[in-house]
């Protein structure tokens, strides 16, 4: 039976001491890096700059998973030498003009997503979902990894799995960003979730291999229940 699940790990959460001894772990396993960019003004904090992600990005030929929680996300679209078969997800809290910088990320020939912050409603991706691949659900508030889960948040997903069927919008996949760990991927998975965001409390932790092979095994073991 083939997966109809992805993983993506979050370098943000990499020890950075020792970040290429994390990557080489994880690195046979993906076929996407998820990068978080965050400019300290939609969120507090900062993370990696674009020569921080062209260093990685020269080694390991992974496609590149990006998350901007950016304020006005296109303005920063030529930083990060986005390449073929890279993925896009911008807030559409950020954008004054979201359909515009969505269909600027096509005209790159990039996948576009929209990403939500746990408190934004669903309306906002009303008249948008017909242009993108992906909605990417915040677990999380944005900005620092190692947050606690909002539990509203899963509501959020199970309520777009809904509209998504309604609609006939099966093409597009829920991504689940933020505490996703053992605990709390079946009820993301059972809401709607098939793409995972991992991070500190899930994969880049003690034994990372094991780590990994642990929720693919959740989670093949829910596909064959399902």
């Amino acid at each position: 039976m083939k997966s109809n699940f992805r993983l993506l790990p979050s370098i943000m959460c990499v020890n950075w001491l020792n970040a290429q001894l994390d990557l080489n772990s994880i690195a046979p396993l993906v076929d996407y890096f998820h990068w978080d960019l965050v400019d300290g003004n939609f969120a507090p904090d900062f993370t990696m700059g674009s020569a921080i992600i062209k260093v990685f990005r020269e080694k390991y030929a992974h496609k590149g998973d990006y998350h901007l929680m950016i304020e006005e996300p296109s303005r920063l679209y030529n930083s990060f030498d986005l390449k073929n078969g890279d993925r896009v997800c911008i807030h559409a809290e950020c954008s004054k003009n979201l359909h515009r910088d969505i269909m600027r990320l096509k005209d790159l020939g990039i996948s576009p997503g929209v990403a939500l912050s746990p408190a934004t409603p669903l309306a906002m991706l009303d008249y948008i979902l017909d242009e993108i691949d992906r909605v990417l659900i915040l677990t999380v508030n944005p900005g620092f990894h190692s947050q606690p889960l909002v539990k509203q948040a899963i509501v959020k997903i199970k309520n777009l799995q809904k509209i998504l069927e309604e609609s006939g919008q099966y093409h597009i996949k829920i991504v689940a960003d933020g505490n996703v760990n053992l605990k709390t991927i079946p009820e993301m998975y059972k809401n709607g979730a098939r793409e995972f965001v991992l991070g500190k409390s899930g994969l880049f932790y003690g034994d990372i291999n094991k780590n990994f092979q642990n929720i693919v095994n959740l989670i093949t073991n829910m596909e064959k229940a399902s």
